[in-house]
């Protein structure tokens, strides 16, 4: 059934499902999203974004952004790359397999730090549990069903950081990750449009996905988007990503277009 699968022309009807973008969404499903739209965006796929309050249930895996092409479903930006390539679009055909070694190394390592601290930030850090996560989270929801699930879902996001060994860290250490995360990805970047020169890869939707959320996401200090804002090069990159593929795709995109709550990077 693959092969007919990939035969099959992109629908028109494709959609991206996420959480409610102005009072439900958090800062790491928000970055997953963005990053997954980017990399259809980059690919040239349109895509329609649906935002839907039970989406995190909806999805098959439970994790977010899944999108829904004809009659399959798939959740997050690894498989969804491989579902893309497998219809024939691939961004980084052109590497050879150094460069691709390469490239999922840095991917790693954006998941490892940036998505990692992005979970910490909104269930370890009481102030910001308290104040943005848990209010979010549960908005959908009555009482006492709202409290009940965020304090499920605060519990296992602790469990998962206890397992990787960053429950005992303090928010310090944190964010001096981001910005060794950050230092990196500067460093690879350097002066190069992308992160693999002229054309752009999944590598540059995921850090543009994280980067640009980090950037306009209101949070309780502005420490988190401060180690971004250290790296001159890695803003320009996020302007660039944002005016390439969004600027003028907001009717059909709802990724950039929840700016009226924000911050836009374009100020």
């Amino acid at each position: 059934s693959s092969i007919s699968t990939a035969a099959e022309p992109w629908p028109e009807n494709a959609a991206l499902y996420q959480q409610l973008k102005e009072e439900q969404i958090l800062l790491s499903d928000n970055a997953s999203s963005l990053a997954v739209q980017a990399f259809l965006q980059m690919c040239n796929l349109p895509i329609r974004v649906i935002c839907r309050a039970n989406a995190e249930y909806m999805s098959p895996s439970g994790k977010l952004p899944f999108i829904h092409v004809g009659n399959q479903v798939v959740s997050e930006l690894g498989p969804i790359v491989q579902f893309v390539k497998a219809k024939g679009h691939s961004l980084s055909d052109g590497l050879d397999e150094v460069q691709k070694a390469e490239m999922k190394a840095y991917m790693e390592l954006v998941n490892n730090m940036l998505l990692t601290a992005e979970l910490y930030l909104q269930w370890c850090d009481d102030v910001t549990v308290e104040e943005i996560t848990h209010p979010r989270y549960g908005s959908p929801y009555p009482w006492p069903l709202n409290r009940i699930l965020s304090y499920q879902k605060q519990w296992e996001v602790r469990r998962k950081m206890k397992a990787i060994g960053w429950a005992g860290k303090t928010l310090e250490q944190v964010l001096e990750d981001v910005d060794q995360c950050c230092h990196a990805l500067s460093q690879r970047l350097g002066t190069q449009p992308y992160f693999f020169n002229k054309q752009p890869t999944e590598l540059d939707a995921l850090v543009f996905g994280h980067l640009f959320t980090i950037l306009t996401t209101q949070l309780i200090t502005d420490e988190l988007s401060e180690k971004v804002k250290n790296y001159s090069n890695l803003t320009a990159f996020c302007r660039r990503i944002e005016q390439q593929y969004f600027e003028g795709h907001e009717k059909d995109s709802s990724a950039i277009a929840a700016r009226s709550s924000k911050r836009s990077l374009l100020r």
